[in-house]
């Protein structure tokens, strides 16, 4: 189900599950994964505690990014334990086929959006080695919210592409009718998004949370992404935005009139319904 803007222009995708019952022993046993290992991770309060967490709830991200402190784009890093944990999730088969799923939707529903994170993305292999998390996937960044209780608070994710998508997989042994629905809360919307589905949505640009589950419920989610920052220094030359900051009056103007037009161009890589 494409959500539309006023342009016709599909901005986020509810896209379900594929026609396979194979797919539901993937998400499930995903599930069961995450929470088998849960006590194996080494997180502090604080860790628990994060911006996006309604209750407390452990998450971990893996992959190629570049933001707070980082020098230059690099693998996230992990303490010993946490990285364990999940080299075994991002070498099982269920996340695999959960990836490459939300990796299709993206393709189908943004194909211009969806090559021009190849494109960039590329550009950045051949500048540096680095593991990447699921090989021919867009996104470079994943998140494995373990839960047990996966609930976030409204928010908006800051650090990503602002026009681009990030995917968003929710699983679990919860009453989809009662909690876990997810709020779009700049669209006015409330949906209903069952353990094993899949959404795409503009994270950067759309507040979102979802609701509470059952006492006796549980609920985590795989997401995807790829930093702003890794796309930034690939404009850049591979340079980070301070290499400019005594450029000559011209290159200064060049690059406020780049800023400028992103927008626009980033807008325009979503496909209309019409289109496709």
């Amino acid at each position: 189900i494409p959500i539309l803007d006023a342009h016709r222009r599909v901005i986020a995708v509810l896209g379900g599950r594929p026609n396979d019952p194979e797919y539901d022993r993937a998400t499930k046993g995903a599930h069961t994964m995450m929470q088998e290992r849960l006590p194996r991770l080494r997180l502090t309060r604080q860790r628990m505690r994060h911006r996006r967490a309604r209750d407390a709830f452990a998450a971990v991200s893996r992959g190629p990014s570049y933001g707070t402190g980082q020098t230059e784009p690099g693998e996230l890093c992990n303490n010993v334990a946490n990285t364990k944990v999940t080299d075994e999730l991002l070498e099982h088969e269920f996340f695999k086929r959960i990836s490459g799923f939300a990796n299709s939707l993206f393709a189908m529903w943004a194909p211009r959006l969806y090559k021009y994170y190849q494109m960039q993305m590329e550009k950045l292999r051949i500048w540096k080695q680095m593991r990447w998390n699921f090989p021919g996937c867009a996104f470079a960044g994943t998140t494995f919210n373990f839960g047990p209780k996966t609930i976030t608070a409204p928010h908006v994710d800051f650090a990503n592409l602002a026009w681009g998508w990030c995917s968003i997989t929710a699983l679990g042994d919860f009453d989809p009718d009662a909690g876990g629905l997810l709020i779009l809360w700049h669209l006015k919307l409330v949906i209903r998004f069952p353990p094993g589905s899949t959404v795409l949505i503009p994270s950067a640009l759309i507040k979102h949370s979802n609701t509470p589950i059952g006492r006796d419920e549980t609920r985590s989610s795989f997401a995807q992404y790829t930093a702003a920052g890794l796309f930034r220094w690939v404009w850049n030359g591979y340079k980070p935005d301070s290499a400019f900051e005594n450029a000559s009056a011209e290159v200064q103007a060049q690059r406020a009139a780049a800023e400028e037009a992103r927008w626009e161009e980033g807008v325009g890589m979503f496909s209309t319904l019409d289109e496709l």
